[in-house]
């Protein structure tokens, strides 16, 4: 379960968006790119933390403790968030840290180097993708198949191959499991040609209802481990995340400035 529902003493509970809105396209400072490699740490013993966080959310996942650049704090990985916590326990940080020297957004830089081994896992043959010949980036996108926007994305998914962008799909019904967008999805992963099956449903035409084998499953509890609190959210291949809907144009200039 993804940390921000567990009953900690911080207010950090969001509810799922209907839709991620459209944003303008961030422009992340290069030292804001995650580093291509940093090797999962070992959770540290660290008994003041293990208690403090246990009797705040009884049944919390530390993944790793790591130093942290806040003197006295360490950097806590709970289901694929960064925390800082307090060496003695007593404090919990939860939110984003910023570097004011090189405006890195230290948090968002540890966090894709998560999701980006979460999402490296993933095989091709789990992903619907729409990709041109020979792309120059590729994009993770967690969507619904009844989301306005992420529906609004699919109609020009025709641009962002052009520009070079290959978009891999997987799904995350916003309903949750066994919902009516759950069951879309899972009409289009056993559809004969789940590309075509993906645009008529995201065309709101309607598809035979099936169930087969799939990934449905997998894919939205996946979402919910990275971090997805709408759709359609959008992931680099750094693991880094550039928002919701963005046109074209938009997330080519993203996507520019976070490879520089």
């Amino acid at each position: 379960m993804n940390f921000l529902k567990y009953a900690v003493a911080v207010s950090m509970l969001t509810s799922m968006q209907a839709c991620a809105q459209p944003a303008a396209p961030a422009k992340p400072a290069p030292a804001a790119k995650a580093p291509a490699v940093k090797a999962a740490v070992a959770p540290a013993n660290e008994p003041a933390i293990r208690a403090a966080l246990a009797k705040a959310a009884p049944g919390v996942k530390i993944t790793a403790i790591n130093p942290s650049p806040i003197a006295g704090f360490k950097e806590v990985v709970v289901d694929g968030r960064v925390l800082y916590v307090s060496t003695d326990g007593k404090f919990l940080l939860q939110g984003s840290l910023i570097n004011l020297d090189t405006r890195t957004n230290l948090t968002e830089a540890s966090e894709a180097v998560l999701r980006r081994s979460l999402l490296d896992a993933v095989p091709a043959s789990r992903k619907i993708s729409f990709a041109p010949a020979n792309p120059k980036y590729r994009v993770t996108v967690f969507t619904d198949i009844d989301c306005g926007f992420c529906r609004k994305m699919h109609g020009q998914v025709n641009e962002y191959n052009k520009l070079g962008i290959a978009i891999d799909y997987l799904f995350f019904p916003r309903g949750g499991l066994g919902s009516e967008s759950f069951q879309k999805a899972v009409n289009v992963w056993c559809a004969p040609d789940r590309k075509v099956a993906m645009t008529m449903a995201k065309n709101d035409r309607s598809l035979p209802k099936k169930n087969c084998p799939n990934y449905v499953t997998m894919d939205y509890k996946l979402g919910m481990q990275v971090g997805v609190e709408g759709t359609p959210a959008v992931y680099t291949a750094d693991g880094m995340n550039i928002g919701g809907y963005l046109s074209p144009q938009d997330m080519l200039k993203s996507l520019q400035q976070g490879n520089k």
